[in-house]
């Protein structure tokens, strides 16, 4: 193969232009650099690939066969370019991010609907899983970034920039009402039918982790697959639920649902987006970070 691939980029033009004097113009060189370069191909090449003809230059019978695979490949690298030009000015691409379910309703949803409004082009890919499955994606590189809620392991190797507070709240209905607007000591959950997530969320995590250190051991009467479900169960009087506050906040302000108040504080935790901090994001991802460090700041 020839070492120098700008002969191939001058032979492809004096063959397309058919004349050395067009294949100069496009390429911004004098007419003796371009016969220079394709006498140096030729060589190169030990093979005849124009000949000389009344109105500028014509392919051999090689050349004919040489260009038909030097012109697919250069327009290709050229449709790649005109993709790559594309793609840093954000008229395409695409963003792929991981998040769970409350992440995403309660924070990410209006965030991807400003990014869609300002870059339409912008293909957006979200993978829905639990916090400890989005960080294994973010490792993997399924994923360019995560939006996730505390606690996680592995900050060392994250970027994370924490953008919003949540808090854990036990919510109860009609059936419990006797524990309405009562200082209730956390022991006492164990005596409740309770309703949590199942598998190992990081909210279900956390609050196995909070009650064991303060002496509570919980056996749940239903584990459901999604926070929603669990205050659909609440609202039925199936038992006191166990969730982030702003799923129930609708039945909390409305009075279908009452929150237990315990005689310790449940710490609150948050949600943030983390990226790896070794690793490269596109330039759709750059952007959307940007949106969020923007918001951070104000």
């Amino acid at each position: 193969m020839v070492g120098n691939l700008e002969y191939y980029k001058v032979f492809y033009y004096a063959a397309k232009n058919g004349s050395l004097t067009g294949a100069a113009a496009e390429l911004s060189i004098s007419q003796p650099a371009v016969s220079q370069a394709l006498k140096q191909l030729e060589s190169a090449l030990s093979a005849k690939l124009f000949v000389r003809v009344p109105r500028g230059i014509r392919l051999t019978t090689e050349g004919q066969a040489l260009y038909t695979y030097v012109k697919s490949g250069y327009e290709q690298i050229r449709l790649g370019e005109r993709k790559l030009a594309s793609m840093l000015q954000l008229d395409y691409g695409e963003l792929k991010i991981g998040a769970s379910d409350m992440t995403l309703k309660y924070y990410l949803l209006p965030m991807l609907q400003e990014y869609h409004e300002r870059f339409p082009g912008i293909k957006v890919t979200v993978t829905n899983a639990p916090t400890p499955e989005t960080l294994n994606l973010l490792q993997q590189g399924e994923i360019e970034f995560g939006v996730v809620s505390t606690p996680f392991a592995g900050k060392s190797r994250l970027h994370v920039i924490p953008v919003r507070e949540i808090e854990d709240v036990f919510v109860a209905g009609r059936k419990f009402m006797q524990y309405k607007n009562h200082m209730l000591e956390l022991k006492e959950l164990e005596k409740l039918p309770i309703i949590c997530l199942e598998g190992s969320t990081s909210t279900k995590s956390y609050m196995d982790e909070f009650l064991k250190q303060s002496g509570v051991e919980l056996h749940p009467e239903f584990e459901l697959a999604t926070s929603d479900m669990i205050v659909q169960f609440a609202l039925r009087n199936l038992g006191v639920g166990s969730v982030v506050r702003d799923f129930a906040k609708e039945y909390l302000e409305d009075g279908r649902l009452f929150e237990l108040r315990f005689n310790q504080m449940i710490p609150k935790r948050k949600i943030c987006v983390v990226a790896d901090a070794g690793g490269p994001v596109s330039k759709a991802a750059e952007e959307f970070l940007k949106m969020v460090r923007a918001i951070v700041r104000n």
